[in-house]
């Protein structure tokens, strides 16, 4: 004979479960591009992240990855015992930029919950490339 359970239990911890997962899918971070000239500033909200929790890379000249990875801890007494229940969150984006930008010149920063970046964009003279003809 099966032991019956308490059906709000069990919707509760599926809930749990599937808000336990993290994704690094193009709506987890909500991003602006800004165009201002000569630079890019692209600005992500990660509210509840710390600076150390966020990575920032440029994959190539026109891709800009943003993950943020976090654990929770979180301590529920019941009863005669103490439940600790623990999760992982991870979000991430990937942008493409609408021009090539100079990967050394990139800048972050970090405040409130706001991650900003600025890139300058890849600069090309309109001169041109002289071809000397023998």
């Amino acid at each position: 004979m099966s032991e019956q359970t308490d059906p709000f239990d069990d919707v509760e911890k599926l809930f749990d479960q599937l808000t336990q997962f993290g994704t690094d899918t193009g709506g987890d971070v909500p991003v602006d591009i800004k165009d201002e000239g000569d630079t890019f500033v692209v600005v992500a909200d990660l509210p509840g992240y710390d600076t150390d929790d966020i990575d920032v890379q440029l994959e190539d000249e026109y891709n800009l990855s943003i993950v943020a990875t976090r654990e929770h801890s979180e301590t529920v007494e019941e009863a005669d015992y103490v439940r600790q229940e623990r999760r992982s969150e991870r979000v991430g984006r990937t942008v493409t930029l609408p021009a090539a930008v100079d990967a050394r010149s990139a800048e972050a920063s970090h405040d409130n919950g706001v991650l900003t970046v600025r890139l300058d964009k890849e600069t090309t003279t309109d001169e041109g490339t002289d071809i000397p003809v023998n």
